[in-house]
């Protein structure tokens, strides 16, 4: 899975929105895609907890951060190498940063 974290500015936002569509289309007409998303800004969030058996709602992400969670790519690749390039060719490089996580059960280290 690829995710796009990074700050922006709005008055480049469509512009690079639509760089980044028509990555995923590339990706999509070569049949590595698998899904991919956008995502609102964190101030749009919530997490949600059981304290004493109640649910908790609280506003925000995780931790506090100045780089926010954009969207993400779910690849399918041959390997580490051919999910690294992909990500060198995505446009976010110019301006987030770009990390590769691999799919797995989340116990597995």
């Amino acid at each position: 899975m690829t995710v796009i974290s990074g700050t922006g500015h709005w008055e480049q936002g469509r512009a690079l929105y639509a760089e980044m569509t028509a990555f995923g289309e590339r990706l999509r007409a070569s049949g590595r895609l698998l899904a991919v998303e956008s995502l609102l800004p964190d101030r749009h969030a919530v997490r949600v907890q059981l304290e004493q058996g109640r649910p908790q709602l609280r506003d925000g992400p995780f931790a506090e951060t100045r780089e926010m969670v954009g969207g993400f790519f779910l690849l399918e690749c041959a390997d580490r190498a051919e999910a690294l390039a992909l990500a060198q060719e995505c446009p976010a490089v110019r301006f987030a940063s770009v990390e590769l996580r691999e799919c797995a059960p989340c116990y597995r280290t």
